[in-house]
């Protein structure tokens, strides 16, 4: 995230802060002691999983086993003298890099005086005279260690996406990965193909070399939006609607050329939903028919229509992911609360936070130095991920509940209801109503907990819920987030 970006992504969580678009969604609070009926009839459809962007903190900590069991398993596992609850996602989000350091005819990358070089991402395709990728041209060694971890969550049985955060240097106009001066497009008019070709390549390579089948392949990262700029911090790059238009087209040809015709197109990663439905409703039919999934990333925090974007989606017969949400918000409080927005107004099947770790305070779940490569604190925001991704697992069936602080998910093989919820107002009781279920048996529920305040309960887990006619009240203590797990509950 470039600071440009970032401080306009905290200015929309900031300003969300609990307030809608005409209120039509409402504010995700509750306010007092509350019922939640919950009803196998509201299903809406099965869960794909959760994942995590590697990019910079794989650059940095790829070579990790500990930190590929933390991410993509469900172990505990050992940090720093403190045992961790494994999040166990199962989307790794793989970025193709864009930098390289050689000189090709006498040109060479344009580097940004601001951006660090732990941001700076290696691409393949080093040289522009030969499309070839079995020739010198391409550097096949490059960007191992980020590589290594996608290796490694492939390992722990985690699908993939490919994504791009700009196309490779010598595809810029400005010869600059950071994006252009004015922030405008800055993909040469005559590399459309050629950025098509090095995502297609590499995945090619990646199924034939690495072990690694991608499920997707995302050419854009938040191309409408015009912070892409010459003296960024990330790589980044602008590319309006038509030319999206243009990429989508030959990168669908060339994956299909090169033999990859079951890897699906996924577009456009946009920084909000009020532009991801902007930029999807501007395709045209060819371009959404050669698009199999719509990503788009959560960074209008509490605002936005949600459920716009997840309607014309649904209705185009796309598979919907929140690919991407990073906060600022340390606690996590503001994860689940956009989360559990998401699941009620939006809809996807999936769900990815950007970096899991991250230099800056508050915004990943572990910081780190990105210039020594040292490993910090842990941030509450990891115990609060554990509560979604921990429990509702891959293959479950999401219940809505009809309203914005809490879901449900339900697992008909292993006869297992689970609910979410979190608290962001002051102590209450929540009573949970599964009565619309055919059966709900009487006896004892397990509940874990974390107090986003930082202090008590981080992933606490405990067995002092009674299950009594199908009721099910649980105390919230004032910023808790809780899971809430009953056994036997059959639709």
């Amino acid at each position: 995230m470039d600071i440009p970006a970032r401080i306009n992504r905290r200015t929309l969580l900031t300003a969300a802060g609990g307030t809608l678009v005409a209120g039509a969604l409402g504010t995700g609070v509750a306010r007092a002691d509350a019922t939640v009926g919950i009803s196998p009839a509201a299903d809406q459809g099965a869960w794909e999983g959760w994942g995590t962007s590697l990019a910079w903190w794989a650059n940095v900590f790829g070579d990790r086993d500990d930190f590929a069991d933390l991410f993509f398993s469900t172990k505990t596992v050992s940090y720093n003298g403190a045992s961790l609850p494994g999040l166990g996602m199962n989307i790794v989000r793989y970025n193709l890099g864009a930098c390289s350091w050689n000189d090709v005819g006498g040109a060479r990358m344009v580097v940004s005086p601001n951006i660090p070089r732990f941001k700076q991402i290696e691409g393949f395709w080093q040289d522009w005279r030969n499309e070839d990728p079995a020739s010198s041209a391409w550097n096949w060694s490059a960007d191992a260690t980020q590589r290594a971890m996608l290796v490694k969550a492939t390992q722990r049985g985690a699908m993939s996406e490919l994504f791009a955060n700009s196309p490779m240097w010598w595809m810029c106009n400005n010869h600059n990965p950071s994006g252009a001066a004015d922030g405008g497009n800055n993909l040469q008019s005559w590399n459309h193909r050629q950025h098509a070709l090095h995502l297609a390549a590499t995945a090619r390579r990646a199924r034939d070399q690495w072990g690694v089948n991608f499920r997707t392949v995302e050419p854009f990262n938040e191309p409408s939006s015009n912070w892409w700029k010459a003296d960024g911090k990330q790589e980044g790059c602008h590319i309006d609607a038509t030319t999206q238009r243009s990429v989508i087209a030959h990168l669908r040809t060339e994956l299909d050329r090169l033999g990859l015709d079951g890897v699906a197109v996924a577009a456009s990663d946009e920084t909000s939903y009020d532009l991801a439905r902007t930029t999807w409703n501007s395709f045209d039919s060819a371009t959404k028919g050669r698009v199999r999934q719509v990503n788009v990333h959560g960074y209008q925090g509490l605002s936005g229509r949600r459920d716009l974007l997840g309607n014309d989606v649904r209705a185009s017969g796309k598979i919907l992911w929140n690919s991407e949400h990073g906060d600022n918000n340390g606690t996590g409080m503001m994860t689940a609360r956009c989360l559990l927005m998401d699941f009620r107004w939006l809809k996807p099947t999936a769900w990815c936070y950007w970096q899991v770790m991250d230099p800056t305070a508050g915004w990943g779940a572990i910081r780190y130095d990105g210039s020594s490569g040292q490993a910090g604190a842990v941030e509450t925001k990891l115990y609060v991920l554990a509560q979604f991704t921990r429990h509702i697992r891959p293959g479950m069936r999401i219940i809505n509940t009809g309203v914005n602080y809490a879901v449900a998910a339900h697992d008909p093989a292993a006869q297992r209801l689970v609910v979410v919820a979190a608290n962001n107002g002051a102590a209450q009781t929540l009573t949970f109503n599964l009565s619309a279920f055919g059966t709900v048996p009487n006896g004892t529920a397990t509940r874990w907990s974390t107090l986003t305040s930082g202090s008590g309960d981080r992933y606490t887990r405990r067995q002092d819920l009674t299950v009594s006619g199908k009721l099910v009240r649980v105390p919230f203590a004032a910023g808790a987030v809780q899971t809430i797990q009953v056994d036997g509950v059959v639709r």
